[in-house]
């Protein structure tokens, strides 16, 4: 099959530019974005677990401020672990995918601390997200909110090969 012959598909070719390569490196400050957010919810888990009472402003501890405790470190430990386990394995979907995930969850709570009136937490907590979902849109190639990068991507064809 000659070029000639080939059937040319000017927007595949416009949408695969700004794909992310195979095998491409995770930009440095995305790296460093995940390091941090990583570290943040760390540091959550570890005072949900050590320093519980840090959660309640200083209120006492109660049974279902335990559980609720308890539950922010089951889940802070496991999604920081997930963050750096995506991004020592370079696994650039997956972590963008995490990182949307976590933004979500940023996002929610700063509803919930602005709903409860806590405005003081959240600018960081805002930031966190939108710095979360830039650097997801980074490692997709595109924005999360496109259907595009949530599909996998086309086997080629056996011809291609």
């Amino acid at each position: 099959m000659t070029t000639d012959s080939v059937p040319s598909d000017d927007t595949s070719a416009s949408d695969d530019r700004n794909a992310p390569r195979l095998g491409a490196r995770i930009p440095w400050w995305v790296g460093l974005v995940v390091l941090v957010g990583a570290a943040l919810l760390t540091a959550g888990a570890i005072i949900s677990k050590l320093a519980p009472t840090m959660l309640t402003n200083g209120n006492a501890m109660t049974g279902a401020a335990r559980i609720y405790a308890d539950y922010l470190f089951a889940r802070n430990l496991p999604l920081a672990f997930m963050l750096l386990l995506l991004l020592a394995l370079r696994s650039r979907r997956m972590l963008a995918g995490f990182m949307v995930l976590i933004a979500l969850i940023q996002l929610l709570d700063g509803v919930n601390d602005f709903v409860r009136g806590d405005v003081l937490l959240l600018p960081g907590v805002l930031l966190f997200a939108l710095v979360f979902v830039i650097g997801a849109a980074r490692l997709f190639g595109q924005a999360p909110w496109y259907r595009a990068v949530w599909r996998e991507a086309a086997e080629p064809s056996p011809e291609a090969r």
